[in-house]
Order: C-alpha cells, then sequence, then structure tokens
C-alpha cells in the first residue's frame, strides 16, 4: 500500500546556495510531543510548535488526526505561554539533534551537589545540538537561548541521545570513534568516555528504562553498554557492513539496526539473537558483496510506539513501514535522498529528512491485540531470561520473547 502524505516543512533556498553543507542529517520530536526540530542545513536548526505544523497541513487539505500540545507553565509567574518558533543558527553543520526534559527527583550523579549554575525544573526543555566541529550545544528551547557549551570530542558528534529517565544523562557518539556521557544536571560535567569502537560511531540509542545503552558503527559494530556501570554488555554480530543507526522497541524487548548491507535486523538485546530481517534488496546480497556499494544502503530505521511497526529510509528512494511479524512492507512512500527519519511522539505520523526540508506521512494505523499490549506490559519489566524461567506453556513464552 502506498503511505499517505501528511505534509512537508521545506527549507528556504537562495539561486547561489550550495548542495553540500544543506544535508539533512537529523529530525527530532520533543518527548511532550510540543516542539519538532530539524538541520536545515549552512548550521540552521528550526523549532516548530508541533501543533502549529498540524494546523498548516490541515489548513491545505490533508486530513489527520491531530496532537494536543498544552502550553507550557511559567516557573516564574505562572502564567502560561504559547510555544514559539526559533531559528538557531549553531555556527557550524549540525549532525545530530536530541530533546531531553528534566524530571526534578533525579538527582545528578555527580559528587558535589551543593551548587550549580542550572537548576533546571520540570517545565524545562532542552535541545542538544552535536556539531561538524566536535562541539555540542545545549539550547533552550523555549527561549532560543544558548546554555551550555560542550567540548572534548575531536571530530564529528554524529548522533546524540538522552537517557529517558529525566534524569538529562546526554550520550555523544563521534567519529573520533567513542561515546561519552555526559551529566546536564551537573552543568554539563563529562562523566564517561566509552570506548571499544574500532572506527566511527554512527548512533546510538537508550533503552525505555535507561539501563541499557545500545551503540553502533564501522566494522560491522553493535555494542550494548550497562549504563550503570559503563562497561561493555555484549557486541552483536550479524551485519556485514557498518551499522548506521539503532533503536529500542518501546518496551525495551526489541532493538533494531540498520546497516549499509541493505538490511534491518530486530535483535533480542538481551540474549543477541536475530529475531527478524527485514531486506531492501532481493535477493539479499552475500556477505562478500554486502559490503559494496550497490544503492540500496539503509540509512536509518525506528520503531513506532505501538512496538508493532518499524520504519526504515533506503538509498533506492523508497520509505518503508514494516510490522516485526510480517516479512514484507505493509506501506512504503517515495523519498529521494533521504538521509533520516522519526515517529511523532504519538506515532501517528512519520517525519523523513532531505536536503534541509522534512516530509510527513501518515503512518499505519491499527488498534493493538489485547495480547500484545500485554505482552509489552510484561516486557517492559522482565527481560528475556526471567520470561523464560516462568511457568507457561512454551507458545506462550514464545510468543512472548517475540518468537512467533
Amino acid at each position: 500500500a502506498r503511505s499517505r502524505t501528511v505534509g512537508e516543512l521545506l527549507a528556504p533556498t537562495s539561486p547561489f546556495d550550495k548542495k553540500c553543507g544543506r544535508e539533512n542529517w537529523t529530525v527530532a520530536f520533543a518527548p511532550d510531543g510540543s516542539y519538532l526540530a530539524w538541520s536545515q542545513g549552512h548550521r540552521i536548526v528550526k523549532l516548530v510548535p508541533w501543533a502549529q505544523c498540524l494546523n498548516n497541513f490541515l489548513l491545505h487539505g490533508t486530513k489527520n488526526g491531530s496532537h494536543a500540545v498544552s502550553p507550557r507553565q511559567s516557573s516564574e509567574g505562572g502564567q502560561r505561554s504559547k510555544p514559539c518558533e526559533h531559528v538557531i543558527d549553531c555556527g557550524d553543520i549540525v549532525w545530530s539533534l536530541a530533546f531531553g526534559s528534566s524530571v526534578p527527583d533525579k538527582q545528578s550523579r555527580c559528587v558535589n551537589v551543593e551548587w550549580h549554575r542550572f537548576q533546571f525544573g520540570q517545565d524545562q526543555l532542552l535541545l542538544a545540538t552535536g556539531l561538524n566541529n566536535g562541539r555540542i550545544k545545549i539550547w533552550d528551547v523555549y527561549t532560543g537561548k544558548l546554555l551550555l557549551n560542550l567540548m572534548d570530542h575531536t571530530e564529528v558528534v554524529r548522533d546524540l541521545t538522552f537517557a529517558p529517565d529525566g534524569s538529562l544523562i546526554l550520550v555523544s557518539a563521534s567519529r573520533d570513534k567513542t561515546l561519552r556521557v555526559w551529566d546536564l544536571k551537573d552543568d554539563g560535567n563529562m562523566m564517561k568516555v566509552l570506548r571499544g569502537h574500532p572506527n566511527w560511531v554512527y548512533g546510538c540509542a537508550f533503552s525505555p528504562d535507561s539501563s541499557i545503552l545500545c551503540s553502533v558503527g564501522a566494522s560491522k559494530a553493535v555494542f550494548l553498554w550497562d549504563m550503570d556501570k559503563y562497561s561493555m554488555l555484549r557486541k552483536l554480530e550479524g551485519h556485514h557492513n557498518d551499522v548506521v543507526a539503532c533503536e529500542f522497541s518501546p518496551d525495551g524487548a526489541l532493538l533494531a539496526t540498520a546497516s549499509y548491507d541493505t538490511r534491518v535486523y530486530v535483535w533480542d538485546p538481551h540474549i543477541g539473537v536475530i529475531l527478524k530481517e527485514f531486506g531492501h534488496l532481493f535477493p539479499p546480497p552475500t556477505p562478500i558483496f554486502a559490503g559494496g556499494a550497490n544503492d540500496r544502503w539503509v540509512r536509518s530505521v525506528c520503531f513506532s510506539h505501538d512496538g508493532l511497526h518499524v520504519a526504515s529510509l533506503a538509498d533506492d528512494k523508497m520509505v518503508r513501514f514494516w510490522r516485526i511479524d510480517e516479512e514484507y512492507p505493509v506501506q512504503v512512500a517515495p523519498l529521494n535522498n533521504g538521509l533520516c527519519c522519526t515517529f511523532s511522539t504519538d506515532g501517528s505520523v512519520l517525519a523523513a529528512g532531505q536536503d534541509g526540508s522534512v516530509y510527513f506521512w501518515a503512518t499505519p494505523r491499527q488498534v493493538s491485540s489485547l495480547q500484545h499490549l500485554c505482552r509489552m506490559a510484561v516486557r517492559r519489566v522482565m527481560p528475556t531470561s526471567q520470561v523464560k524461567n516462568l511457568p507457561l506453556p512454551c507458545k506462550v513464552l514464545e510468543f512472548l520473547c517475540y518468537q512467533i
């Protein structure tokens, strides 16, 4: 089936605008669904209230379920203010974006907690931008002001991810072959350097409970890290080329990885087993040919909030929507030179970036079965090893482990 187009946000162009530098490597939604951010190229990041985007799409005659966004509560005067649009000049090419929000009762991990320059409250929303020169800049989303400038990477900051638990722990992945862990509640103090990647690190993602970090990179690397001990848990082996994107399912039971070997793998990260393979070239290339250029490199992958659908974006000018229990895409959409994709917070829309612009499609809408909802509830609190020890029939255990 052909996916329905919802709308598009186009970057302004000039007659002498250079093609190089306009790539949109990253697009992100705020955790509360209030904002959309993307890189327009040439140092510029655009911040737009998501409700405003949906209204504009509706005005142009495209039907779509609206997602209500409540205005933020001001910590000073107690008055409410509407989200505002911002254009941010980051000073260098932007490769990565990530939103972070604070939970006050999540304390900083630093030793000295007596005084901090920044006191992030519950109404705080931050945007981290990873730049070409190795710097990470932290911005206040509501005001567009620069708060912090984190300097330690020596190469491009290729990806950023905040811990979902509201602790404002930020992890950055860089071409300098390292991942760095920052504590923004400690004024951006760098807590740890994670080493182990032999080459560039392309991406990183937290599990929903913030206990595990996945990092992917060149030389077929897929690593899992224990974020309590900052140690490597295991390496996942199976890809035949550089791995460029990863994301956990909403219940943390599955991990999707995208690679230049034309495949998306869905793993059980707790035992390191491949449960599903989504191929983008038929027949799939043998390992000796999977390392070459074949016009089917997968650039991005993301999980929907329902835990049933995965979206992928490849060099064959197609966006694909997959169900985790089916072998073939359930919907497709055309997109030239796509580089990144992500689902909206409520899962109703997929956003994909290309040359400074963002395009949107309605996602497959399907009511999740009661069995699947129960499976997600169990898997949010139990890893695979504990599930297998439950006194249940084999078929039920296989279902809970996503093996059928």
